[in-house]
């Protein structure tokens, strides 16, 4: 996605949804963007390229790193935690400016890359440092030139204009933990003087100018395409294909997306180097639930390569899209090709999925059904009936080489009441009453010690460690003082119990409190989006999402 919106002759050299990374970060002004740097999303790379390429005349444009955003968050010793490059390539190259052919960048540590080729070019740049792009389409070949702060680097790049065939380059960025400005020629006065010859590219007539694919302008218009099957059973393969078949009009999102927008080549290897290249295998998929969420509030096209083989997810993931085009893809082969695919996949990667992981994933394997999440199913191998089939096959294999679950222990009607025999909705009663509900908040006033875990009748949270809070935060009839402190516990009217002791990790239920709790801010925030795992890496998401297989 990139950053201008510039008004010529009514026309506005503007955003293309579909041409940037849903973690690049656009500002409102539309003249500055920066990469997403929180939790796991330090790890990941940002690109994203102009509405419009040229492929004619002689065009530059400037971008300034106005930023390095800091990220103490992220293992630092031995790495380089900030980066930017910034340069050209087509409208059908990836985010990742200099992985691919065609796709062109000059780097913060004085390099230029192409392909995943790189070398020693011009210096290294910094904070506030000006980079102007040049691109030259007069010369016999496409020459790509840069200065900084003004001062001209000379010719990074040529090009063959056979190889090129007129294809037009795009301007483009990519940003790891940092933030950038651009000048496109909307302002008055550039940063720096550029040569009489050449234009800024927002000067150049539209007619000379080509416009970027764009996404869909209403959500009705976008398609979702959940991929539904076994690890290793032909899901990427069938997507690699679709999108080929279908040049820039989809965003994958998969574990191996992610892993791709980690690896970019010197950050791989210097992981590698200091022994930190599982941390990055470990982060992904604590990435792709909130990408996926994004995602849902986008006008883009998306593909999710991922197993979704249990109805949970397949659903969960999907209500997310509501309003989107839905569409499920099963891939589903007969067993003999998918024993041999799997082998084939853990002798290429030097890695295997644990059997008990596979087995698991087959006894939940449920086919999609047309109905409220999706609006159209597609079976690529086995059709359905063939596929039930072999899934109850799986289903009887997982049941007998897998032991029983076992069933979360609900409690009793025994079990639900307390010593004296009375139900746990005590008002005043003398027992502990584990897990119970105190109502008065804390503990019962005239009784014995609070409940531990119970509820208070005026806030509707648990409390850990019970005793405090309510009325004067007591534990026995004692008309004054802090006998059993709140420990994480959750404060009626504030942060302090009111005639206790601090809670500690608190939730605060009425708000009247300032500045000691050190839990969620609201509860719009807090502990609602926990429960809705919407926190990344917290319990909810890595349930959801456990190594990127459901």
């Amino acid at each position: 996605m990139f950053i201008v919106d510039i008004k010529r002759n009514n026309t506005a050299f503007d955003i293309i949804a579909d041409n940037c990374d849903l973690h690049f970060k656009i500002s409102r002004d539309r003249l500055s963007a920066s990469s997403l740097t929180m939790e796991s999303f330090a790890f990941l790379w940002a690109g994203g390229r102009a509405s419009y390429g040229v492929s004619k005349g002689k065009v530059c444009f400037e971008m300034k790193v106005t930023e390095k955003i800091p990220v103490r968050h992220l293992y630092t010793k031995d790495i380089d935690i900030h980066e930017v490059r910034i340069g050209w390539s087509l409208t059908t190259s990836g985010m990742l400016l200099g992985e691919e052919e065609f796709s062109y960048g000059y780097s913060l540590k004085g390099i230029k890359t192409c392909n995943c080729e790189t070398e020693d070019y011009g210096e290294k740049f910094d904070e506030n440092d000006v980079i102007t792009c040049f691109a030259n389409f007069e010369s016999d070949e496409v020459e790509l030139s840069y200065a900084k702060n003004g001062q001209d680097l000379g010719i990074a790049f040529k090009i063959s204009k056979e190889v090129l065939a007129g294809r037009p380059l795009f301007p483009h960025v990519l940003c790891h933990n940092c933030a950038v400005e651009f000048n496109f020629g909307q302002k008055e006065k550039p940063y720096f003087p550029i040569p009489e010859d050449y234009t800024f590219i927002q000067n150049v007539p539209l007619e000379d100018r080509v416009r970027g694919p764009k996404g869909p302008e209403e959500k009705k218009d976008c398609e979702v395409v959940m991929m539904i099957g076994l690890p290793g059973a032909g899901k990427t393969t069938w997507v690699t294909k679709h999108a080929a078949e279908n040049p820039g009009k989809y965003n994958i999102l998969g574990t191996n997306t992610i892993m791709d927008k980690m690896m970019v080549a010197g950050f791989k290897k210097q992981m590698a180097d200091t022994g930190k290249l599982n941390t990055l295998l470990q982060r992904a998929p604590q990435c792709l639930g909130k990408f996926i969420e994004i995602a849902a509030r986008k006008k883009r096209n998306f593909i999710l390569d991922q197993t979704n083989v249990s109805a949970a997810a397949q659903r969960r993931k999907m209500c997310l899209f509501a309003g989107f085009q839905r569409k499920a893809v099963v891939v589903c082969p007969k067993d003999e090709d998918y024993k041999q695919r799997t082998q084939k996949k853990a002798e290429v990667e030097g890695k295997d999925l644990p059997e008990h992981a596979v087995l698991k994933m087959k006894g939940n394997f449920t086919l999609p059904e047309v109905a409220e999440c999706f609006d159209e199913i597609t079976y690529v191998e086995l059709q359905k009936e063939e596929a039930q089939k072999l899934l109850e096959q799986y289903k009887e294999e997982s049941k007998k080489a897998l032991p029983p679950e076992k069933k979360q222990n609900t409690g009793s009607k025994k079990s639900n009441k307390n010593k004296s025999g009375k139900n746990q909705f005590n008002r005043g009663g003398g027992h502990r009453g584990r897990g119970g509900f105190n109502m008065r908040g804390g503990n019962f006033r005239g009784g014995a010690p609070g409940n531990r875990g119970g509820y208070n009748r005026r806030g509707s949270m648990p409390q850990r460690g019970g005793g405090g809070g309510g009325s004067g935060g007591i534990g026995y009839p004692y008309p004054r003082g802090p006998v059993f402190p709140s420990r994480g516990g959750y404060s009626n009217r504030g942060n302090y119990n009111r005639g206790g002791m601090p809670n500690r990790g608190n939730y605060n239920q009425n708000f009247r409190g300032r500045g000691n709790n050190r839990g969620y801010k609201n509860q719009s925030q807090g502990y609602n989006q926990w429960q809705q795992g919407q926190f990344w890496g917290q319990k909810p998401w890595s349930q959801h999402y456990h190594q990127g297989y459901y």
